[in-house]
């Protein structure tokens, strides 16, 4: 019986052309035949090992991150994208949701949006997300780090973005508003805003079409604080940063820098705080799975500042990627890191990052 009633499905498929260009319209759609939607998955993992001579410091093997995407089509124009992590911590794991995203694309010029991003406030935290394997290194810039608070990671609330032309220059954009970071500056005001100011964000960037992998922009962001450091004053916060970035394998360079500016309503006082680093990796010619790489990055703020204080973190890092297959790969890492009042800390890293 469940035979004879697929074929008398594909009978009437066939004979009435509309239900067949109906069906395949959902399934183009990314939708069920029944209307309902289509869930796809990827994940992404990765296991470490660390020994560094830092005193207290853990050392040894530890499990990263274990991330999931999730993509579905809600119907015509309109799809969702979410990101979820589980991360190892002494006693249990967390659960965070990176990313939530309802998207409408109206065309390649207007796609509207509301949730949780990855703020886009630079290169690096909108290219490389959590999924380890995507990134050459085993580390995320110190100005950029998940967790950090010298830029706003993530960003809840409103998003616009597309591109602003078809020219050879490949002009885009993001625009938005949300929450602003509350007293954990980590946190991009999941549950509400501390203040009545909206956090915004803007950013433009260019792709040219004649230079495959080329990125170069800037973007701007501007928030309220409130600082229990502070004596619970208000702290204007704006910040503004420039990168370019060639995303090849032979060779990728990523350069960004960012300067933030502090203003204290309770003393009047502005700070100013500034951050950079350089990346050069290239796979090698004769021995393509190998890939080498260095970078280095400093961090510098005025003494004062009532959100970082001051300021002075360099951080030398070199490595190479090895290529297990195209979804698997192992990472040896080199890192010197110097804090202000603190002696230098060397430490070595081992990282096998996969997709699945």
């Amino acid at each position: 019986m469940r035979w004879l009633a697929v074929v008398a499905v594909l009978l009437v498929c066939d004979a009435n052309p509309a239900i067949a260009g109906q069906a395949a319209d959902q399934h183009d759609a990314g939708g069920q035949a029944d209307g309902g939607p289509t869930l796809h998955f990827r994940g992404f993992m990765d296991v470490n090992f660390a020994e560094t001579d830092a005193p207290g410091s853990p050392d040894g093997f530890a499990l990263g991150q274990f991330v999931a995407h999730f993509t579905s089509s809600l119907g015509h124009k309109v799809n969702f994208f979410g990101e979820t992590s589980f991360t190892a911590h002494d006693n249990t794991f967390t659960t965070e949701i990176e990313r939530a995203i309802l998207r409408y694309d109206y065309n390649d010029r207007f796609k509207i949006s509301a949730g949780r991003y990855h703020t886009p406030i630079n290169y690096w935290n909108t290219a490389y997300h959590h999924g380890l394997w995507l990134q050459t290194t085993i580390s995320r810039p110190e100005m950029i780090v998940g967790g950090g608070t010298f830029q706003p990671v993530h960003f809840v609330g409103l998003m616009a973005e597309g591109s602003l032309s078809s020219s050879a220059a490949g002009l885009g954009y993001n625009v938005g508003v949300g929450n602003g970071r509350g007293e954990f500056l980590s946190r991009g005001g999941d549950a509400g805003d501390i203040n009545s100011d909206r956090a915004w964000v803007g950013k433009l960037f260019s792709r040219p079409a004649s230079l495959p992998g080329l990125e170069a922009g800037g973007a701007v962001y501007q928030d309220t604080l409130n600082i229990k450091a502070s004596a619970g004053s208000e702290v204007g916060e704006l910040i503004a940063s420039g990168y370019i970035a060639l995303a090849r394998e032979t060779p990728e360079l990523i350069a960004e820098f960012t300067h933030v500016h502090h203003h204290d309503d309770l003393t009047n006082l502005d700070y100013n705080s500034h951050a950079y680093y350089v990346q050069a990796a290239s796979r090698l010619v004769r021995w393509p799975d190998w890939k080498p790489y260095g970078r280095v990055e400093r961090l510098t703020g005025e003494a004062g500042d009532p959100v970082f204080g001051e300021l002075r973190t360099t951080i030398g890092t070199v490595g190479v990627r090895y290529e297990l297959s195209d979804l698997a790969a192992l990472k040896a890492e080199y890192r010197h890191t110097k804090r202000l009042g603190v002696s230098g800390v060397n430490g070595v890293y081992f990282q096998g990052a996969f997709t699945f």
